[in-house]
């Protein structure tokens, strides 16, 4: 089964915006290869604008121009991936990352590029051209390079098509689609037509839909045409957001199976904002880190990768290698919030075996004691054991002060 599992991986996104290079992806590839592989990583994703020659931070070029074939199918800029030079595209680096044991992913926006509809450029295999499946009406409110689609037309189903049988020659294994996942309900049937092109595209391909927030009622179609769908907007590191995050994960734990994740974004972690500040670092504390990489795992959300990892310094490398909180995403089978209040939240996450996992967290400001007895909570053993000390808790009572913004997540059986 495609995505059997939550994928684990690392995007370009938090540490570079719209300017990564593909010396840089071939470091952080090779940095995953080395260190995080064994232990569940393994997509490098590519973001924005890697068809945008002058990119050069998180912000975006108003019509710049765009690197694209004679079908308006995007192409990566030259400049930036070298590899791509004589109509090669992703071939190259995709092939470089297959090499080291990975897989390779691409970020796109929804529509069609503006300049491919007003040039009326073909589409492949097609007698519709650009312009007649892009809708000039349909345009994205911060990125300025796309044109939404005409979604009930053969010209839009086409097009998708087109692009996605280009992805499966370059041997792309996960796409991330923008500026769809919140747009429902005009985009339902563009999400649709997306899913149908990736799916007849000849390769397994993992599909993402951002940026959220998702409508929880669309529940059940997400989980039918998507693989992962996000559930909130961009995440960053503040303690407001993470603490927003509570809420989120509460409602949408129980969407959560295999093929179909809800994703609660990128984990900001390391050196960030490379473009604006190269000494730039998460601005998250290390209990604040802790209580993300807890929650992200107890329910379940992909984990992916926002930090340049050549920078990884230990305390990073010791968050993200964690082997028996990693093992939550895997072993268990649902999740749900025993208690969530504005102060303290505690969450259980469930095995097969009939044991489980239980996480407190202390959402507060000062320190807090907190109690929860995981007995009188379908948990058969009362023994307990701390994945990040690795304390044991005989009697099964777990009752303890957490500093403020931190965490303590047992494995119970």
């Amino acid at each position: 089964m495609l995505a059997q599992y939550p994928p684990m991986g690392w995007n370009s996104w938090d540490c570079w915006g719209a300017a990564v290079t593909e010396e840089t992806v071939r470091k952080n590839a090779e940095y995953m290869a080395a260190h995080l592989k064994k232990f569940g990583w393994e997509y490098i994703v590519v973001d924005i604008q890697w068809y945008q020659p002058t990119a050069v931070n998180h912000s975006y070029a108003p019509f710049a121009p765009l690197t694209m074939d004679a079908y308006g199918r995007l192409q990566p800029a030259v400049n930036r991936f070298p590899s791509a030079a004589d109509g090669q595209g992703f071939r190259p680096l995709a092939d470089y990352v297959h090499s080291l044991g990975l897989k390779f992913g691409i970020h796109i926006m929804r529509g069609v590029p503006r300049e491919a509809a007003h040039r009326q450029l073909p589409i492949e295999d097609s007698e519709w051209s650009c312009g007649d499946a892009a809708n000039p009406n349909d345009i994205c409110a911060w990125n300025p390079d796309m044109y939404g689609t005409r979604a009930d037309t053969k010209a839009s189903a086409d097009y998708y098509a087109g692009i996605f049988r280009l992805y499966a020659e370059w041997g792309v294994d996960f796409v991330k689609c923008d500026d769809i996942a919140r747009e429902y309900p005009r985009c339902q049937r563009e999400i649709e037509i997306i899913s149908e092109a990736a799916r007849g595209c000849g390769r397994d391909i993992v599909l993402s839909l951002s940026p959220g927030p998702a409508p929880l009622e669309q529940a059940e179609h997400l989980k039918t045409w998507a693989n992962m769908w996000r559930v909130t907007d961009d995440f960053w590191d503040d303690w407001k957001l993470l603490k927003g995050m509570f809420e989120r994960a509460q409602k949408w734990c129980c969407h959560a199976g295999p093929g179909h994740w809800p994703d609660q974004d990128m984990l900001p972690v390391g050196a960030l904002r490379q473009c604006e500040n190269p000494d730039e670092k998460t601005h998250f504390t290390a209990a604040e880190l802790r209580t993300m990489m807890t929650l992200w795992c107890m329910v379940r959300s992909p984990l992916m990768i926002g930090g340049e990892l050549t920078k990884t310094d230990p305390f990073t490398l010791r968050l993200l290698t964690n082997a028996p909180l990693l093992a939550i995403e895997k072993e268990t089978i649902a999740a749900r919030c025993l208690r969530l209040t504005d102060s303290e939240a505690v969450f259980a996450a469930y095995r097969k075996d009939g044991g489980g996992y239980v996480a407190l967290f202390n959402l507060s400001d000062q320190p807090r004691q907190l109690v929860c007895l995981p007995h009188q909570h379908e948990f058969g053993s009362v023994f307990a054991k701390e994945l990040w000390s690795g304390d044991v808790v005989p009697d099964g009572c777990l009752n303890l002060c957490l500093p403020a913004h931190d965490c303590a997540v047992y494995r119970l059986g």
